[in-house]
């Protein structure tokens, strides 16, 4: 979704269907973007479990809208399991290998900001996770 200069506000309602999976798996749909970033809203189905993954040149701010999840980040020697639900929010920095799972009986839903734009489905590497994943690459 490039940004339109030609359009310089964006204003859009959620989709009802979703755009496309991401490399992990999650259903995404995409809402704004600006040179600098793009927004987009995800969804992890009940029992999902997501596949894991490094981004290659992006950093991600996610902000938990409903559902209870877990994510796992590891950055170096740095490791975490965290829950997450409503009102969550979390930062998947350059060079983090993340995985999460819906472990609620909801969908687990959240928005994220992609820096930079989103560059495409080669964006992402398999990485080894904590969880077996319900998606097959």
């Amino acid at each position: 979704m490039p940004y339109d200069s030609s359009k310089p506000f964006a204003t859009k309602l959620l989709p009802q269907e979703m755009d496309c999976l991401a490399p992990d798996g999650s259903e995404i749909r995409e809402l704004v973007s600006l040179p600098g970033a793009t927004c987009c809203h995800c969804t992890l189905p009940v029992g999902g479990v997501s596949l894991p993954i490094l981004h290659k040149t992006v950093s991600e701010v996610w902000f938990f809208v409903s559902g209870n999840g877990q994510v796992w980040r590891k950055f170096e020697e740095v490791e975490k399991i965290d829950d997450v639900g409503p009102g969550s929010a979390l930062t998947i920095p350059l060079g983090t290998s993340f995985q999460f799972r819906n472990t609620g009986d909801k969908p687990l839903v959240l928005v994220f900001v992609t820096m930079p734009p989103w560059p495409g489905q080669e964006e992402a590497l398999p990485v080894p996770g904590p969880w077996t994943s319900d998606h097959a690459k």
